[in-house]
């Protein structure tokens, strides 16, 4: 890939602590229920909803909880119709952002997102002010201490993935959003264990980040992250290491 952003190497190692605040089983929930309301309740037949049970089985969510997000996204259960938004904007030092959301009241997310943004020296912008600037993918990630490196080539240009990129103390596999599902079951039935497996939006360049620009733009991302709407959120910026551990 011709860029990365710094956010998803720091937002990765942040999932831990979202499972601890009880935020993932929500944004699983949702999205469980969304992806069966537009595709049907059937995994097999249905490539979205079967990436994410799959997820909700990775971060241990109980197969109940499941199969009535499931039945509630189906109509066999009354439950809250979620609509899905994507809002586009800039960070301070006009790095770009993208932000997906699952919410069921679309008025409240939009001023709560875009308060969130000017409160960081950010600012909402048009539809397709920066998502020409993104490429969607399949990525999966690795912790490199875990895993074989020359193992996980193997396995991912036999699945047919596209590029495998070393990102500190990760390694991270990309493919085409069709070949994701068919790249990620290669890996499990390798029985190779990931850090993270998930479509995402891959930034074609990056922009350098310093000072307190590096500060507002991390404290931008954590809040959208931290949103209770926020179903996922990228960026093109690029934080030296340096200045992460001085942040640290």
């Amino acid at each position: 890939m011709s860029g990365h952003s710094k956010w998803n190497s720091i937002k990765h190692k942040k999932k831990a602590q979202d499972a601890k605040r009880g935020k993932i089983f929500s944004r699983l929930n949702k999205e469980i229920m969304t992806a069966a309301r537009l595709g049907g309740g059937d995994p097999n037949a249905n490539p979205r909803l079967r990436t994410a049970v799959a997820a909700a089985k990775q971060a241990n969510m109980p197969k109940d909880n499941i199969e009535r997000a499931i039945k509630k996204g189906t109509g066999e259960l009354e439950g809250v119709q979620f609509e899905e938004l994507v809002y586009e904007g800039y960070g301070p030092g006009g790095v770009a952002i993208l932000v997906e959301i699952l919410t069921d009241n679309k008025n409240r997310a939009t001023a709560e997102i875009r308060h969130i943004f000017s409160k960081s020296n950010g600012s909402l912008g048009p539809p397709n002010c920066v998502a020409w600037m993104f490429d969607k993918k399949g990525l999966i990630v690795f912790d490199k201490e875990s895993t074989d490196e020359d193992s996980i080539m193997e396995v991912a240009l036999e699945a047919g993935a596209e590029d495998i990129k070393e990102e500190d103390d990760q390694i991270e596999v990309f493919c085409d959003p069709s070949d994701f599902t068919r790249v990620k079951e290669a890996f499990d039935a390798a029985q190779m264990e990931y850090a993270l497996a998930e479509v995402s939006m891959i930034p074609q360049n990056t922009v350098r980040a310093e000072g307190k620009d590096a500060q507002q733009i991390l404290r931008l991302m954590e809040a959208l992250e931290d949103h209770d709407d926020v179903h996922a959120s990228f960026s093109n910026f690029d934080i030296p290491e340096e200045i992460l551990e001085e942040m640290a």
